[in-house]
Parts: structure tokens; sequence; C-alpha cells
């Protein structure tokens, strides 16, 4: 190699994107308060609702280490969930499998949002949500694509929203045995397609959803199922 050759640069890692205070303190610094992030949990798995959370974060007092639920372990959700509980406004909303069923699962998820908003304490003047559709609320709602990503009331939402469902269907999974919801939380695993070619569909099942309604045509559910009271 030549002495007037420079050496070959390793290539740089990709950024770490962390959520950020940002888009809220500009619009504390505007007059805009109460600024509520809200996100959902639950779109993609065969059973169980989706649960979302909206939360106004108090600037004064942030739990550290918030982001993406998703870039957290479970016992790091667990810990933030109770930091952001005993700091923040906090609203949960459901959407059971029967409004999912009945009006399809973006509706259903756009719904839950709207609920969670509106069962925060405070009414909000701003909402940021997760993804690309805004949700019907009386006021100012941005949809953030990557939001909880980038956001730090909805990062803060997405774990609120995650911990409420794994919780929940951790009971789920002590109601029905054999199907192993305590720990793939209703997603699509083998385990679970296995058991639902075994046992069939629980009323906590999605009908609506592919494998579900094949499984539902082997065979059908027990009669009398306890449910465990899920708003439709």
């Amino acid at each position: 190699m030549s002495r007037t050759q420079a050496p070959a640069r390793l290539p740089l890692k990709d950024e770490i994107v962390r959520p950020t205070f940002r888009r809220e303190r500009r619009a504390y610094n505007n007059g805009i308060w109460p600024v509520a992030g809200c996100d959902e949990a639950g779109r993609g798995p065969l059973a169980g609702p989706v649960v979302a959370a909206a939360v106004v974060l108090d600037p004064n007092r942030i739990p550290r280490g918030l982001n993406d639920s998703k870039k957290l372990t479970h016992a790091e959700r667990e810990k933030l969930y109770g930091r952001i509980c005993a700091t923040a406004e906090v609203g949960v909303a459901f959407a059971s499998p029967a409004r999912i069923d009945r009006d399809n699962i973006l509706q259903a998820s756009l719904w839950a949002l709207a609920q969670a908003v509106a069962a925060l304490p405070c009414r909000p003047k701003l909402v940021y949500v997760d993804g690309r559709d805004r949700i019907k609320v009386p006021c100012d709602c941005e949809a953030v694509i990557s939001g909880d990503a980038l956001v730090l009331s909805i990062a803060a939402a997405s774990i609120v929203a995650k911990v409420t469902r794994d919780r929940l269907m951790m009971q789920i999974g002590a109601a029905y045995p054999g199907y192993g919801f305590e720990r793939h939380m209703g997603y699509s695993v083998p385990e679970h397609f296995a058991a639902l070619q075994r046992l069939g569909p629980t009323i906590h099942h999605r009908r609506s959803f592919s494998p579900v309604a094949i499984a539902d045509g082997l065979k059908q559910p027990p009669a009398a199922e306890p449910a465990l009271g899920l708003p439709l």
C-alpha cells in the first residue's frame, strides 16, 4: 500500500436512535399542555385483546430509561411501568376479540387508542399517536411513524400497553391451560398452532384471523367458557 494512500475505514455502525421529549417540550414552551402519547400492543396475535395506552409525562419527573417497549427486556418494562404509573397520567383501553372480528384489527386498534385518551384523568390539548393513522380525539392529533422509537410519551405508552397486555394474557393462560398463552401471549408460534388444532379456539381467539378460522372448522370451542370481562 502506498504511503500516501489513506487506510480503509471500517463501516460505521447504525446510529442508536432513542426517543426524546423534544416534541412535547416544544409544545409545552408554546403553551400547549397537556400533551399525550399513545400506542397499542397486540395487533398481531391470534388471541387476546388489543391494549391501548395514553400517557402524559410530567416534564419534571420523567423516568430514566424510557424506550420503545420492543427494545426493553421484560424486567426493564416492569420496572419502568411502575415508574410511569407513579409519575405520569395514564389511560388504558381494550379492544376485545369480538370487536376486532366485527370492525377489523385496524379499526378496533384506532378505537382503543381513542378510548385510552378519553380515559386519561386530564384532557390533553395535543396527542401524538404511533403509526400512520390519526385517531378521533377532541384535540389536535399527530401521527408519528415509528413514534415509539422517537417520541418519549409514545414510548411510555408502548410500555404501559405491553405490560398490561402481557399480564392479562398470563391470566388468560391460567384460566385456559394447555394453550401456552402465558408464554407466547397469543402470537403465531408452533405451540399455539398445535394447541388450536388439539383444543380448538377459546372465546379469546380472533375468529376473523385465518389460523383461528381454520381451527374453528376442525373443532368447535367448548359450550361454556368463563370470560374475563373485557369490554366489547
